[in-house]
């Protein structure tokens, strides 16, 4: 009680100044991602991503695409964007992680600068020189490549086991390029076909619909404006014939004004806006004379939805000529510019046009509506995005994740099945070795499969900074583990993870059963010494945690408590230091069994905190134990037992040690003296 009363008052006093100055320093964002700031390139980064020397600006475009144009003398070089503000790029810390990437005029990455990072596996083992190698690797990619552009570089080999970071810079990067490119108009998009040309004459695009026509006659009109000062005559001449077409696909656009007027009419439009084309004859004037003094054609009104669009002065332009043959002696001829935001040309709209004149009691109007839906020869698909990062993980790492699924379900046959197997020494022996040995080699070694306090640490950061399941379902082998030990810790506690699937949990294991094999002499470390050494690995996870709000980098630092990294995911190849530290605590856990287990793993502190909420209690004990006997508690590999015989779920590791000597008639005293008790004779 008083150790939880401990634990509880540390994470009070520690967590809350952690998390105000976290937050007043802009590192927390309550819902909201975008209070990062993003990172913004210099024209030495430009000019070192486009590899060019001498003069170039840059120019920040805020469309839906957000980046930076890069102008160069005479021409423009390309365009750089931020992974972060593109594809809100996180790693596995559960932070930003932010590349600027380069994209050229021709539809190729010509490179990539990773700005900044929080990631556990590139923080330490790894110079600055290997990250960038990788990341320069994407330069000279060509998006327009359909194999190329999916790929990206071969990783370095010292970084390829970091399998999460690597392939969300790869992902991000790719990600960003392409959508940049087809932004820009580099790549084609889903939306209107801007490439495309064939003949046409106006009568083959009234037919197919490309430019719609709505005619209002004489008799209509005078019918509509009944009350007018000055009537109109009557007739089938038209009062207005009105002409409507999008312009952007050349097949319509440049039949209709010719190249040269369609070159321009098309260059002067802004990003993300449209040119409808307008035309009429009759007696009406769809522009007016208004807009020469407020700069607003009030007689039309474009609608989409719920959204209605003026048409202005300033994206106006005068058509005096049309280049196509069949069309009719118009009186009028224009083009506007639709925005970028709020319009869509693919989807249906209106064209709406009202007509109004003058009364004896003020003015009579009326508002005629002149559909519009571009055909579908002239919308283009989108082009198929390649499958998301995590999607192509699983179906790479199916195999390896049907393995770890076949382990745990054979742990849980093993736990269920638990006192049939502890009545039986030599069977539960060789399970335990056995599923030791798997766990070290193929989870560990083979698979990677080492579970981490930073997994927690970036769970806790992403649930601040906003959630992404893409983020953890990046390495199939850790969700899968980490899905079975949440499992397990709600049915068994954490000793489903750290006695029967933690690798460097069962390298110390089986390491120790060896010295002891060899006549290693073992150290019993006092109960009243033992549970106070608990105090380090409860502090040492709640300072990871805490420190991980003020700076990431200096918790993942001191998250290389864990020895796992350098013993299992890189196999010992690291710097010496690391190497050494290691070896010291194997060293130790030779003569105490699990030692780091025992006293120094955060991770362990980390699981045992939920594992208050499990459901059953699996493991028996005797009214004897602790009283008229005390082996058991001898013969715990981690001292989860009291001397009264109590067993610490905070401390077990499940090995099941206990229900084997409990349950052998050949060890157990209690069962021993029950066979020497002659049984009573029958009277």
């Amino acid at each position: 009680m008083m150790r939880a009363v401990l634990l509880a008052w540390l994470i009070a006093c520690l967590v809350p100044p952690v998390l105000a100055q976290a937050q007043a320093q802009g590192v927390m964002r309550p819902g909201s991602e975008r209070a990062i700031e993003t990172a913004k390139p210099t024209r030495a980064i430009a000019a070192g991503l486009f590899g060019r020397t001498g003069p170039m600006a840059l120019q920040r475009q805020d469309d839906a695409v957000p980046g930076w144009k890069v102008l160069g003398p005479s021409e423009p070089l390309g365009f750089i964007a931020s992974t972060w503000e593109v594809t809100r790029s996180v790693g596995y810390s559960g932070r930003p992680l932010e590349m600027l990437v380069a994209v050229d005029m021709q539809a190729r990455i010509t490179g990539a600068r990773l700005m900044r990072h929080s990631e556990p596996i590139l923080t330490l083992g790894l110079s600055d020189e290997d990250i960038a190698r990788f990341v320069d690797g994407f330069a000279g990619i060509d998006l327009t490549d359909p194999d190329g552009a999916g790929q990206g570089p071969d990783m370095p080999d010292i970084i390829s086991r970091a399998t999460v970071s690597t392939g969300v810079i790869r992902d991000s990067i790719l990600r960003t390029a392409r959508t940049l490119a087809i932004a820009r108009g580099l790549l084609p998009g889903g939306g209107i076909d801007r490439v495309s040309y064939a003949p046409r004459d106006w009568d083959a695009l009234i037919e197919q619909g490309a430019i719609t026509r709505r005619t209002v006659t004489l008799t209509e009109a005078a019918q509509a404006l009944a009350g007018a000062k000055m009537p109109l005559p009557t007739g089938d001449a038209p009062f207005i014939d009105l002409y409507a077409a999008v312009i952007d696909p050349p097949t319509i656009g440049r039949n209709i004004l010719g190249q040269q007027q369609y070159t321009r009419a098309v260059g002067a439009l802004g990003p993300g806006e449209t040119a409808l084309f307008v035309a009429s004859r009759g007696l009406y004037s769809y522009r007016g004379t208004a807009w020469r003094r407020d700069g607003v054609f009030d007689r039309l009104v474009v609608t989409q939805g719920d959204a209605r669009i003026a048409l202005v002065k300033s994206g106006y332009t005068r058509i005096d000529d049309l280049a196509i043959t069949g069309a009719p002696e118009l009186k009028e001829r224009s083009i506007f510019h639709l925005p970028g935001d709020g319009f869509d040309p693919t989807r249906p709209f209106t064209l709406e046009l009202t007509a109004s004149r003058a009364a004896e009691t003020g003015e009579v109007s009326f508002t005629t509506d002149l559909g519009y839906v571009l055909p579908a020869a002239h919308i283009t698909e989108p082009p198929a995005a390649p499958a998301p990062l995590w999607q192509s993980r699983w179906q790479e790492k199916r195999l390896p994740v049907a393995s770890v699924m076949v382990m745990m379900a054979a742990l849980t046959m093993i736990l269920l099945a638990q006192e049939w197997i502890v009545r039986r020494k030599r069977l539960w022996l060789g399970l335990r070795l056995g599923y030791l040995t798997l766990t070290l080699v193929w989870l560990g070694w083979v698979l990677n499969g080492q579970l981490s306090v930073v997994q927690v640490v970036a769970f806790v950061q992403s649930l601040l900074s906003g959630f992404h399941w893409e983020t953890f379902l990046i390495e199939p082998v850790i969700f899968t583990l980490w899905a079975g030990v949440a499992l397990g810790l709600l049915f068994w506690g954490r000793g489903v993870f750290c006695g029967w699937l933690c690798p460097f949990g069962a390298l110390q294991e089986l390491s120790n059963l060896a010295a002891r094999r060899l006549g290693v002499p073992q150290i019993a470390v006092p109960h009243a010494i033992h549970e106070r050494l608990w105090i380090i690995k409860y502090t040492l996870f709640v300072a990871i945690l805490a420190l991980s709000f003020y700076s990431m980098d200096m918790a993942l630092r001191l998250a290389e408590a864990e020895p796992f990294k350098t013993a299992i995911s890189m196999r010992m190849m690291r710097a010496w230091p690391f190497v050494a530290f290691v070896v010291v605590l194997l060293l130790a856990g030779l003569f105490i069994e699990r030692f780091y287990c025992r006293y120094l793993c955060p991770l362990g502190a980390a699981l045992a905190i939920p594992a208050k909420l499990k459901i059953f209690d699996w493991l028996h004990r005797r009214p004897q134990c602790g009283r008229e006997c005390r082996l058991c508690e001898t013969k715990c590999t981690v001292g989860a037992i009291d001397p009264l015989g109590r067993i610490n779920p905070n401390e077990c590791v499940l090995c099941l040690r206990c229900q084997v000597v409990m349950t052998d008639p050949g060890t157990c005293p209690v069962l021993k003296r029950r066979q020497r008790q002659p049984e009573a004779k029958p009277s």
